[in-house]
């Protein structure tokens, strides 16, 4: 049986095998599919013994989607723009090939729940490998502008400069947020593995219609719960609906097989998938 593999740290709380599990079983397949937590100074190390052991596919999730990046023989396009790897693919000769769907499945899910990106004004906390592998599909669907807020400044200068010439995309720090009217801000730091917040002002999303965290919980997460509190009118998702899309694109990248999406993100959303 073709195995597959989700690797992150911490791991625990992934869904990726159960969503998995039931993309194979409504395409009428088999595949052995496990979460595998990989040591924070250890992850290249995980993931090669994993594919020297007959592996097929990999997920890879926080923190090591960069990390990802660096280790891959070969990068799709869109693992190329977005310098960050979530999808791994052991090839025929070999060879590892490294994609990025994380952008897809946000996309696709904000589009899906009526969510108008064309024209609009973004807010994007964070700056590591989540929230590079999504600014391009952003992009693609022709946004006003971008603003990418991050705790180090730097960081968020960087990342913008990449994007700069494909739209209206600025970096800055979190106390640094331009007091300007924003209608989707998206979460994509880590804060919320822990129940904490991003570090941004209510200024920045009590006029906001949609709020996005990219982590996915069973709980409602600790940047959603505070939006609510002080937006209640805002539109709020998870990122059930991300999760269920990127990995949909990557089980098609692993066996050309694109499964149906929405039963799977209603089962995830039901507490049906454990």
């Amino acid at each position: 049986m073709d195995k597959y593999a989700v690797f992150g740290n911490p791991i625990k709380h992934s869904k990726s095998p159960a969503i998995h599990k039931q993309f194979a079983t409504s395409l009428g397949e088999q595949i052995d599919y496990s979460a595998i937590l990989a040591p924070t100074d250890a992850f290249e190390k995980t993931v090669s013994r994993f594919f020297a052991a007959g592996g097929k596919g990999a997920n890879v999730t926080l923190p090591f989607k960069e990390q990802a990046y660096a280790m891959v023989d070969e990068l799709s396009e869109q693992a190329k723009v977005a310098g960050a790897v979530n999808t791994i693919k052991r090839l025929d000769d070999g060879r590892l090939f490294g994609d990025n769907t994380d952008g897809i499945g946000l996309v696709k899910d904000l589009l899906a729940n009526n969510v108008t990106l064309k024209a609009k004004r973004i807010l994007l906390i964070g700056a590591g490998g989540a929230a590079r592998g999504v600014i391009q599909p952003l992009l693609n669907e022709r946004i006003a502008t971008l603003i990418i807020a991050n705790r180090t400044a730097e960081k968020a200068h960087m990342l913008a400069s990449i994007f700069a010439e494909q739209g209206d995309v600025k970096g800055c720090a979190l106390d640094e947020i331009p007091n300007e009217h924003y209608d989707i801000v998206i979460n994509s730091t880590s804060s919320s593995v822990t129940g904490d917040l991003p570090g941004i002002a209510q200024e920045h999303v009590v006029h906001c219609s949609c709020a996005y965290d990219m982590f996915y919980a069973n709980h409602v997460t600790a940047f959603i719960s505070w939006v609510k509190a002080v937006n209640p009118s805002c539109i709020t998702l998870d990122g059930s609906g991300m999760l269920v899309g990127q990995a949909a694109q990557a089980y098609y990248i692993w066996r050309n097989k694109m499964p149906e999406i929405l039963p799977v993100v209603a089962a995830l959303k039901s507490g049906e998938l454990a």
